[in-house]
């Protein structure tokens, strides 16, 4: 990693961090620009809003940087003590696509999500545009351009993972402080319109954790608001995957290497060259 910017908000600990990946994991990667770069891709690790998994953070990223792909790793606020998060981690996750943006202008921000941090991921997604989160400020610039949501948490309703909301809203929602549009503020399938960006998302439908219906919801919203959108779901597999592959194995978690489920990445890759083709490519 090149670097690490703190970009927490005002009184929030602990920090929150936006680590730069440097594309062949030294300190001398192409620099910004440069041509083979296809565009931007900050991923939010899962946890739970309570930690950050390891195992969706740099192995992700070196994956990304093999397809050209700069990546960066959002380290965003999470509740170590039970604290109530609000919408830091919303406003973290627009921080940090302002300064990559700022860094590479011109070429697409991509934000990339993991459970916890698909919600961070979608949260952005749909509440890119909030009048009162954002105000004074030019909206636009914190879009991200695409999303990648992979077994995220969506709702707040029936098959919510309740940790998570819990975590963001405290035990009562409707009473939590930052819960700008009610109860519903976290439950994402709700607030997506046509300004939504363009999403990837992958789950699998033996997730015990966070239900696959969290995906399906998410994909039923887009799809009625006709935002373009892939989604995979894979038969079997327990919840936090990642690349589903030896290097983030986790048998004692159920977590095997699936060849099947990994294949999730290399369609994802796809997805982003049709959606983001590179104008530098050649013809």
């Amino acid at each position: 990693m090149r670097q690490t910017i703190d970009i927490t908000e005002a009184g929030l600990k602990p920090p929150a961090r936006l680590a730069e990946v440097t594309l062949d994991g030294s300190d001398t990667g192409p620099e910004y620009g440069s041509e083979c770069i296809k565009g931007n891709v900050i991923i939010c690790p899962g946890g739970a809003y309570r930690w950050h998994s390891p195992r969706e953070a740099l192995p992700v990223a070196k994956a990304f940087a093999a397809q050209g792909w700069k990546p960066w790793i959002l380290y965003y606020t999470v509740s170590v003590h039970g604290e109530t998060l609000g919408t830091a981690p919303l406003c973290q996750a627009a921080g940090a696509v302002r300064r990559v943006r700022a860094a590479s202008p011109g070429r697409p921000v991509i934000l990339c999500g993991f459970s916890a941090g698909g919600h961070v991921a979608a949260s952005l997604g749909v509440h890119w545009n909030d009048e009162c989160l954002f105000a004074g400020e030019d909206r636009s610039v914190i879009r991200p351009d695409g999303l990648i949501l992979g077994y995220p948490v969506i709702t707040a309703g029936k098959y919510a993972h309740r940790e998570s909301m819990e975590m963001l809203a405290g035990p009562d929602p409707a009473a939590a402080e930052g819960n700008l549009a009610g109860p519903g503020y976290y439950g994402l399938e709700a607030h997506v319109d046509a300004q939504t960006p363009p999403a990837f998302i992958w789950h699998t439908a033996g997730d015990s954790t966070v239900a696959v219906q969290n995906s399906l919801c998410f994909a039923e919203s887009l799809a009625a608001k006709g935002v373009p959108f892939e989604m995979h779901i894979y038969p079997y597999g327990e919840h936090g995957l990642s690349l589903a592959t030896m290097e983030v194995e986790e048998p004692e978690k159920h977590r095997y290497a699936d060849a099947h489920v990994a294949g999730w990445f290399e369609q994802c890759v796809q997805w982003l060259d049709l959606v983001f083709p590179n104008p530098h490519d050649p013809a």
